[in-house]
């Protein structure tokens, strides 16, 4: 398995992941029969766990374009030291933007945000390249 597929891989099992945190914090708020039921979706959660849910979103909206460009590369037998490099920081830097979004750090999660992009926008340029 190349570099980028096994960034690809990791990066599916954190977004697979990552909304634990926000249904536990429903579960504790609300109760475990009241999430299960739905009885109460618009019952307040911490700001904390409101903000893990957005983050969960966001990798979602994410992990779409980069499994292509992983997936076009690898088809294309695109692999080099700068898709290796962007995939694995692709996945590092999707962990912080969990991280500082339900943190709540100021600028981190446009930072990190604007990194994972950065990273995508540089495979692409690898695959346009070759």
């Amino acid at each position: 398995m190349t570099i980028e597929l096994e960034m690809l891989t990791w990066t599916a099992v954190l977004t697979l992941l990552i909304w634990i945190p926000y249904i536990l914090a429903r579960i504790m708020n609300i109760g475990l029969i009241e999430t299960l039921t739905y009885k109460n979706d618009n019952a307040p959660v911490p700001a904390w766990a409101e903000r893990a849910k957005k983050a969960h979103y966001n990798a979602i909206e994410n992990l779409i374009p980069f499994t292509v460009l992983i997936l076009v590369a690898h088809s294309m037998e695109v692999s080099n030291e700068a898709t290796q490099s962007a995939a694995i920081a692709y996945f590092w830097l999707r962990v912080a933007h969990y991280v500082v979004y339900t943190a709540s750090i100021p600028f981190g999660r446009t930072l990190m945000f604007a990194g994972a992009w950065l990273a995508q926008i540089c495979i692409a340029s690898q695959i346009i390249i070759s």
